[in-house]
């Protein structure tokens, strides 16, 4: 039982390692990233065979902790305000995506912005309901345009001119959504 926590423990580990080193660095070595990780390379290859199983995984696991805070911020936050915290976290989640596409084939891209397509809009569309029902948020929004519109805010460019940027167009966005 205690291998099998270890196990999963060295897995988390190394997920959050080479998030921030592949975040940092699109072509940080799974060496590099087991060393900082404590492990030894045979434990990073047993979870992940190769390079896109462990791009893949970080990804994954970033948007499952993306939608997992959607009822959290609504635990906390009012709907406009969650809408927003969310879809910050969302345009860095997809900034790290871009980070890390390099290390992926097409294929691999497709499939994984596929799969992780419906929970995300699931995601936005328990935001948009709660702020329906409190009447602060249109009644008549369709999660997939509300992602569409936001998308301008992963593309604006990094640093402090493009952040700047970003906050202005989120806040067109919402002034959009707001009822």
């Amino acid at each position: 039982m205690s291998q099998r926590s270890d196990a999963q423990a060295n897995r988390a580990r190394i997920l959050e390692v080479a998030r921030d080193l592949l975040a940092e660095d699109g072509d940080a070595s799974l060496n590099s990233i087991a060393k900082a990780a404590g492990v030894g390379p045979g434990t990073l290859y047993r979870h992940f065979p190769n390079r896109e199983a462990l791009v893949l995984a970080v990804y994954r696991a970033e948007v499952q902790r993306l939608v997992d805070a959607a009822p959290e911020l609504l635990d906390k936050e009012p709907p406009l305000v969650a809408l927003r915290r969310w879809f910050e976290r969302l345009a860095a989640q997809i900034r790290i995506k871009h980070g890390l596409g390099d290390a992926l084939s097409a294929a691999a891209q497709d499939a994984v912005t596929n799969e992780t397509y419906g929970p995300v809009i699931g995601a936005i569309e328990l935001i948009l309901r709660a702020g329906e029902k409190d009447g602060t948020i249109r009644p008549d929004l369709d999660p997939d345009d509300v992602l569409m519109m936001m998308s301008c805010v992963w593309r604006t460019p990094p640093g402090r001119a493009g952040q700047k940027q970003a906050n202005r167009l989120l806040d067109l966005v919402l002034d959009s959504v707001r009822a």
